[in-house]
This record gives C-alpha cells, structure tokens and sequence, in this order.
C-alpha cells in the first residue's frame, strides 16, 4: 500500500499573458545560448544531469537515435544557460496544435541551484516562448518530486494551476 508521503502530485501550470509576472533580471555573467543546430547530446547530457535529483526516468533509456529524432523536430528549441561560461541549466519549448507552447523540460545542474538562476532561466523560458509568433498559451507541469521551490517559481512568473493529478 502506498502513503500519502509516497504518492506524487502533478501540477499543471499554464498562462495566456504575454506579461510576466516578477520576472528575474539575469546577472551580467549569465548567457543563453539557443542550441542552433540542435544537438541530441547535450539534450541527453543535460536531462541526466538535471533530472538525476528529481527522478526524471522517462527518457533514461532512449537510445542515440530516439534522442536525435525528437531533438530535431522543427516544434523543438533547446536554450542552455550558461553562468561565468560554464553550462548552468537548461529548457525545451515545444510548439504544439492551436497555439500552445510546452515549457517541456526545465531545470538546473546540481551545482547552480540556490543561486537564483531557476528565476532567471525561468524567465528567459518565458521570454522565448513568447518570440515564438503563433504561441497563445504557454504551459509547463510540475511535481512534488521536483525542486521544493520549483511550483512557487512558476506560480511568481505568473503561471496558474489548471490541473492537479495524484
């Protein structure tokens, strides 16, 4: 029998306004770079890297090709953020039907968190979504597995919960 301690919560998370909430300056030592070409390696690399505390497992066993067919999708940017020239953390947009932009992936390396940059990538994710001419809506979901900050940081940019799953 599950616990409730055990049981996982899923926040879906969406906004239709093209303002941003409390958005967080980047210092002058933050760079984003939008991976152009695509490169299905460091997709791969940082997933596992960002994802290994927050037990991102989904994509844990797809293969070179698996990587490689979704990276280079046109519906696909990656954005690396970089701190002092050194990777920091990263985000997917995902351009879907009717105008909606998924925030797909997210997140920080080990390293980089407590120093404010989640608000910062975070709001750089926001910014580029936007630029994006058809997008409507943007959404992103998380769960209490992930960041203990992580729901509060969306919910500051502006982003309001429309769907809760246990």
């Amino acid at each position: 029998m599950q616990s409730a301690a055990d049981t996982t919560t899923i926040y879906h998370l969406e906004t239709c306004d093209r303002h941003i909430e409390c958005p967080k300056a980047a210092p002058l030592e933050f760079e984003l770079v939008k991976m152009a070409p695509p490169d299905a390696a460091i997709n791969s690399r940082m997933y596992r890297s960002v994802g290994a505390d927050w037990e991102w497992t989904d994509r844990l066993s797809w293969s070179e090709e698996s990587w490689r067919e979704y990276v280079y999708r046109e519906s696909l940017q990656t954005y690396v953020g970089y701190m002092h020239g050194r990777r920091a953390g990263y985000f997917e947009l995902e351009s879907q039907e009717n105008g909606n932009v998924e925030i797909a992936y997210f997140g920080l390396l080990p390293e980089y968190i407590g120093q404010g940059l989640g608000g910062v990538l975070l709001t750089a994710a926001m910014e580029r979504a936007w630029e994006i001419p058809t997008t409507r809506r943007l959404w992103v979901h998380t769960c209490t597995k992930d960041h203990k900050y992580a729901l509060e940081n969306y919910r500051k940019r502006g982003f309001k919960v429309f769907k809760v799953e246990q």
